[in-house]
């Protein structure tokens, strides 16, 4: 799954809108003299030649979940963690994966065209011509036969279809193409069926991931013309993990339900493609001619159809139970072995994924290996270390999801924190995560050093943040700064059950932004190209290392875990003010749009001989009383900071502790998000038309831009009553 922030649809850890807290330097962020010297040992013990040898030895070949390589892949984990000292075992769950047993598309009308749907071989690329490489396919597609009109749907996304209404284009009983971008990729399918189209081909346009951008591969570092991105297009906004089973464990002998009717599986074909298979298509379109920004790279004028292109669209898959294996390493603490720090990165690959995701992985490893060193050097970590190398996570975070599912009620009374990582590159910091840990997270980054500019990786994001501001105001500001701003985080990647199933605080932590990712989950995600063009030297490898290990055993020895709830509350602030100013702007436009279509102006076609639709006027945009959830953040401020205050002067003990990492679950409502009750966090959830990318205050974010008010007011009341009781409860931790 998508795991780059800046390419992803998460945003970019930004810097703190507000000047530094005082708690940056007190004790509940700082680590004592003591753990810098420990964490400075632990960073001395990070190799990157091993990290560079546990790239080349897990993407040697390809190993998909299910695959006989991918099982001696988790194998090998688990004999690397024993010899450096940890208490290692494989849990393997049961899982529904598909793999490809047809795939045809083809040109019929007014040409013909077979696609070729396969990647060439490289001399350049020494793994490129494996066997054992799962062809290009969508998993989770539906099985089936489709012939249809085509229609180009830009980038697929819900307001792409306002202007293909305004177009006068109707896809229902088409067959769409929409481009990579913009959006997760199974949003697009998803977005396509509910319009009535019968087929979705997705293809990776060269304006935003080819040969506009740069050299291709092997040349440079973006999409050659073939390339083909795989991946899932489950629809994990309503829930991830095994389709079959949602909510509780794929257990060998666990209850399934029957696949058709699993709610987040599609009900019509898709197939990926690449751009030297999708020129001809596009090139048959007749039709109006798209808006400006409709338009990709390719050397002609775009069309959006329908008319006499049409094209046969076929896929059937074998829909297999397949292992997934686990791997569960743990260190226990010596003082509080009932609390848990997990640390996670998956190991499973759409084909040798080296950088998708050995990359994390290696690093996760060289943790391991440098937290055994200390123990064996004398060392007792108070809290327990459980790292874990998931499988499964490509076709919809399975392997990690099973797991929680299955030790949800342990993982809920033990876990002081989740931090994942999932691939790596070169670049800048990119963390997103619980935002009651931002603290933590910043003054780690102020101590680890860029391997690249030799500053801290903090001063390293920072500058990267002035010099991409649009604004000489901005980049004043931004000097001005020293607050660091944890991303909020939707999904595609193993934290989302941990956080908005379960309500544990996560991390999730990666370097990039200087690396390209042309060769996502492609065949030529490889070694290779890795040592070329990813992170040569593996120096970003050791970086990811030191900010994800010392987080994981600062946390793991702090006396006073590093929670600082006046963080969230103003982040939450922050979310409700855009919402408020979202809303008032949503009214404005709506006033003046609606005058518009009430008068008769409205902008004809360039052509008149195109078919157009005429405006509607939108409901008028209502008062929506936000006081409820104003009203309880209020409250929370003052909790928050005399909790802060109170913690900052007195001792602790292991239930205070315990507290404060169990406050996030607070946040949680039972009922869930609207249409989608497995996610059950009221702040944080993928987007329902977004999947990776974040909505914030979903409940009340997504009635507002489904223009559903009434659903909006309630969903403010339950944010309401969630902040309140984490409010209570934290005026409960001490007296």
């Amino acid at each position: 799954m998508r795991k780059s922030f800046r390419t992803g649809g998460i945003a970019l850890a930004v810097f703190c809108t507000m000047p530094a807290f005082a708690q940056n330097n007190s004790k509940l962020t700082s680590a004592s003299p003591s753990q810098l010297e420990l964490e400075k040992k632990f960073d001395g013990l990070i190799e990157a030649k091993h990290i560079g040898e546990n790239i080349k030895l897990f993407s040697a070949k390809p190993h998909a979940i299910g695959s006989a390589q991918g099982k001696l892949v988790a194998e090998q984990i688990l004999e690397q963690f024993k010899s450096y000292g940890w208490d290692a075992k494989i849990e393997t769950y049961h899982v529904l994966f598909p793999t490809p047993k047809v795939r045809v598309l083809e040109l019929t009308a007014p040409t013909t065209y077979k696609a070729l749907l396969r990647e060439p071989v490289l001399k350049e690329d020494g793994t490129s011509g494996q066997e054992g490489q799962l062809p290009t396919y969508n998993a989770w597609s539906a099985d089936g036969d489709v012939t249809a009109e085509l229609v180009y749907v830009n980038f697929g996304l819900p307001q792409d279809y306002e202007q293909l209404e305004k177009l006068g284009v109707d896809v229902k009983g088409k067959i769409v193409i929409a481009r990579y971008g913009r959006s997760w990729r199974g949003i697009k399918p998803k977005i396509a069926q509910e319009h009535g189209a019968i087929g979705c081909i997705i293809y990776a346009d060269p304006r935003e991931d080819g040969f506009f951008q740069g050299e291709t591969y092997p040349k440079g570092p973006y999409k050659s013309e073939f390339g083909v991105q795989r991946g899932s297009v489950m629809d994990i906004v309503k829930y991830p993990g095994d389709p079959l089973t949602p909510g509780t464990a794929s257990t060998e002998n666990a209850q399934r339900l029957d696949r058709l009717n699993a709610p987040n599986l599609l009900k019509i074909p898709v197939l990926p493609i690449s751009a030297h298979d999708a020129k001809p298509l596009l090139e048959a379109l007749a039709g109006p001619v798209p808006p400006q920004d409709w338009r990709g790279a390719f050397p002609f004028t775009y069309h959006v159809g329908p008319g006499k292109a049409k094209v046969h669209l076929k896929v059937a898959f074998n829909w297999d139970i397949k292992p997934a294996y686990n791997v569960i390493a743990t260190l226990k603490g010596s003082l509080y072995p009932d609390q848990w720090v997990i640390r996670g990165n998956h190991h499973d690959a759409w084909v040798n994924g080296a950088a998708d995701p050995v990359s994390g992985l290696a690093s996760l490893l060289e943790e391991a290996k440098a937290i055994g060193v200390l123990k064996k050097a004398g060392h007792d970590f108070k809290r327990t270390l459980v790292y874990c190398a998931w499988d499964g996570e490509e076709p919809g975070l399975l392997g990690s999801t099973e797991w929680v599912e299955d030790h949800q009620a342990e993982l809920q009374q033990k876990t002081v924190a989740y931090i994942n990582t999932d691939g790596n590159g070169r670049g800048f910091l990119e963390a997103g995560g619980s935002h009651a840990l931002e603290g933590l997270v910043g003054d780690i980054a102020k101590q680890v050093t860029d391997p690249q500019t030799k500053v801290s990786v903090w001063e390293r994001s920072k500058a990267d943040a002035i010099a991409t501001s649009a604004s000489a105001k901005t980049k004043k500001e931004l000097l001005a700064r020293e607050g660091f701003k944890l991303s909020a985080l939707g999904s595609g990647s193993d934290y989302s059950t941990f956080l908005q199933h379960a309500g544990i605080p996560v991390l999730n932590l990666a370097f990039g932004g200087e690396d390209v990712a042309g060769e996502y989950h492609s065949i030529y995600d490889s070694y290779d190209l890795f040592i070329r063009f990813k992170d040569p030297g593996f120096a970003y490898g050791v970086t990811l290392s030191q900010v994800a290990g010392r987080s994981a055993i600062r946390l793991a020895d702090a006396e006073l875990l590093p929670f600082d709830f006046r963080k969230l509350q103003k982040t939450i602030s922050g979310y409700v003010t855009d919402l408020t100013t979202a809303l008032e702007q949503e009214r404005e436009n709506t006033q003046v749009e609606n005058q518009l279509v009430n008068s008769g102006i409205y902008v004809l076609a360039a052509d008149p001989n195109e078919k157009q639709a005429l405006p509607k006027a939108k409901d008028e945009v209502p008062y929506i009383d936000f006081s409820p959830v104003q009203n309880a953040l209020a409250s929370l401020d003052k909790a928050a900071n005399r909790l802060a205050d109170t913690l900052a002067k007195a001792g602790t003990t292991p239930a205070i502790n315990k507290a404060l990492y169990q406050a996030e679950q607070q946040l949680l409502t039972t009922q869930g998000l609207p249409r989608r009750d497995w996610y059950k966090h009221t702040i944080y959830a993928p987007g329902f038309y977004t999947g990776y990318g974040v909505k914030t205050l979903p409940g009340i974010r997504e009635a507002i831009e489904q223009r559903n008010w009434k659903e909006a007011a309630e969903q403010i009341d339950i944010a309401a009553g969630a902040i309140n009781k984490l409010t209570a409860y934290l005026n409960n931790i001490l007296p």
